[in-house]
């Protein structure tokens, strides 16, 4: 029998209340799930789970049975849970998730295990847990192997779409490309039509991200691909979730009139299916389309229709998206105050629902749409609060939003930062930007601060520093002698520094003090993206007199740690292009050479926890934590006093 057709014909071809085949169930209700009717899925498990928040009724069960149930039930509440925003259901997930791998593992179904730990990293996906999700995924692709094709490939997807979700694009379309032949090699449909969905969704985000245009040729090529493999396993929600993304790909590219054709099918779609939630993004999507016609009283009404959709359905990430939306129309069309209090509100939604990047992403909109109607005072607050959301983010066209709006704030707060006056000409006001460069500019302000504060604090560094506002004056001095080498004259000279007035008659050296003095020569392997943090760090160490050997990304870094070289210890950063922190110390404690190398990741958001899980010996927050860099790794290392 072809399950996947027979179980969407409904449930009334099965007998799902008077105690049928538990696993006939468990498999019509993920046919249900992978087609996106939520609503039959759950009903297909009939008596054995109803609800988020209920637990399975799998006592009496046969042990392989109870973890199928479990394994279902907990995939729907990490689904259903995503969708509607229920709190704590990944959770609650994870937890049944694990409990059927446990049962698995007690019966030695090892593939099942596996496929368990992929749903296991969904759910960590969906919180915004990218790196847990990262090192589950790369331990289940571990344990497969080169024939248990189509779960790699699954495995493969998921991992893509976690780094698709960071940000880091590039890795992203490495994993789809290393997906691609295995999913060819399948017959499955739904299989084929996830992949090219994913696969053009980070095609678009990086044509976006780093204005590579030619990557939206080969989204087009890819959404198709989707749709035709969508439509031939009967999935109708699956098809109008690409029909949304290509209206909002068209729109991107300027051809408005072909955005409207798709988002009016993916809206006919949606409806059919009695989505409420999904008919709202569509309008979201639409009313983005509106503002770039210029159309923006249909902009206006569209976008409230969105925003009251998702209100009901609770969505609070995509209600974000759509009060930003709203937003930029309230303020392309005028309504300054409306405008005001729809971005304000976006930012505290998508703060709420755990998404910073979005909630940056709206306070930029308000410093972009509306600086012009703020005091530089209330313009400085709202650029704050944007930097603190997203200075972490590893988004290109984001940090050059952030980079833009500090210029925007800089300008504003100088004396000759006036606004052009209402009754200018228009060219007038290109006459007056003709010659502008906004990174000169930003620079040349930055360069005058800093010579002002060296100047006032009487050219000592520290002082200079602590003026600025420098936590450490470390990272002050790495930013003098990397980017503003011209004012190193305004600063006082390096004198070197007394260890101490107190003179201690050492004792006579013998050979074997010698010899223990070279034997602690460390050596240590530190991994760091961010130059001006990598040579703050680095001078920090070499002055302990340990040598020290930097990469600035993870996959080289990743080199160093499979090799044979010696590394007395490891620190690295959490977040990094290609290969993070964590998965480099999960790949480490594999390695027979590095499982007792000491381990220190520090990192700007509070990843303790995930370090821990990983196998990191410590822990440290940048940048407040740098002062115990070196007592941490004198710890470690069992560093004594040499005398």
């Amino acid at each position: 029998m072809d399950l996947a057709n027979h179980s969407l014909q409904g449930p009334a071809s099965l007998d799902l209340h008077a105690g049928g085949d538990v696993m006939l169930r468990c498999e019509v209700s993920r046919a249900y799930e992978e087609a996106g009717d939520y609503e039959r899925a759950c009903a297909a498990l009939g008596e054995l789970w109803r609800r988020v928040g209920e637990r399975p009724a799998v006592e009496g069960l046969a042990p392989e049975a109870a973890a199928e149930v479990l394994l279902q039930a907990g995939r729907l509440t990490s689904s259903l849970g995503g969708a509607k925003d229920v709190g704590g259901a990944q959770e609650a997930a994870k937890n049944l998730i694990s409990e059927s791998a446990a049962l698995f593992e007690r019966l030695g179904a090892g593939k099942k295990v596996t496929k368990a730990q992929t749903e296991l990293a969904v759910c960590y996906w969906r919180e915004g847990a990218y790196d847990e999700a990262r090192v589950v995924l790369r331990q289940a692709l571990g344990d497969l192997s080169e024939s248990d094709g189509e779960l790699r490939a699954l495995a493969l997807i998921r991992l893509a779409l976690v780094e698709r979700s960071s940000n880091r694009y590039d890795a992203a379309l490495d994993i789809f490309n290393e997906a691609a032949p295995l999913v060819e090699a399948t017959g499955n449909d739904a299989l084929k039509g996830k992949f090219h969905h994913n696969f053009a969704d980070a095609l678009e985000n990086l044509g976006r991200a780093e204005g590579r245009p030619e990557n939206f040729d080969r989204a087009l090529i890819e959404y198709a691909a989707a749709s035709y493999h969508f439509e031939q396993a009967g999935h109708a929600g699956h098809r109008a979730r690409v029909e949304n993304n290509l209206g909002f790909l068209f729109n991107n590219i300027g051809r408005h009139a072909e955005a409207h054709e798709h988002l009016q099918r993916a809206r006919a779609l949606f409806v059919g299916l009695k989505d409420a939630g999904s008919v709202a993004q569509v309008d979201e999507t639409r009313a983005r389309v509106l503002i770039a016609e210029g159309r923006l009283g249909e902009a206006k009404r569209v976008a409230r229709s969105a925003v009251r959709g998702l209100e009901a359905g609770g969505q609070q990430a995509l209600l974000a998206e759509a009060l930003t939306t709203l937003g930029l129309a309230q303020a392309r069309a005028g309504s300054h105050a409306e405008a005001r209090a729809s971005f304000l509100r976006a930012v505290e939604t998508a703060e709420q629902a755990g998404d910073t990047e979005d909630a940056g992403q709206a306070a930029l909109a308000l410093a972009e749409e509306l600086g012009g109607h703020m005091t530089a005072r209330e313009l400085l607050d709202v650029f704050e609060r944007a930097s603190d959301l997203v200075s972490n983010s590893n988004n290109p066209a984001t940090l050059a939003r952030l980079s833009a709006c500090a210029g925007r704030v800089v300008r504003s707060l100088s004396p000759s930062g006036a606004a052009a006056r209402d009754d200018e000409m228009p060219a007038a006001v290109e006459e007056r930007w003709a010659g502008f460069s906004l990174k000169h500019e930003v620079l040349r302000y930055e360069s005058e601060l800093i010579e002002r504060a060296l100047k006032d604090a009487g050219g000592v560094v520290s002082r200079a520093a602590k003026l600025l506002g420098f936590r450490h004056h470390q990272t002050f001095v790495a930013l003098l002698n990397n980017r503003h080498k011209n004012l190193l004259h305004a600063r006082n000279p390096i004198v070197p520094r007394r260890q101490s007035i107190v003179k201690v008659r050492a004792p006579r050296r013998t050979a074997h003090h010698r010899a223990d003095k070279e034997a602690r020569a460390v050596t240590i392997l530190f991994v760091e993206d961010n130059k001006v943090v990598a040579d703050a760090i680095r001078d920090t160490l070499e002055l302990e007199g340990w040598h020290v050997e930097a990469c600035f990304e993870g996959a080289s870094a990743l080199k160093k740690v499979e090799g044979q070289d010696h590394f007395d210890l490891l620190l690295l950063d959490e977040d990094l292009p290609s290969v993070s922190g964590l998965e480099l110390t999960n790949r480490a404690r594999r390695l027979p050479h590095r499982e007792r190398t000491p381990i220190i990741i520090f990192s700007a958001t509070n990843r303790e926890a995930a370090a821990r899980a990983a196998g990191a010996d410590a822990f440290l927050k940048k940048p407040q934590d740098i002062l115990a860099l070196v007592p941490t790794i004198t710890r470690l290392l069992n560093i004594g006093a040499v005398v």
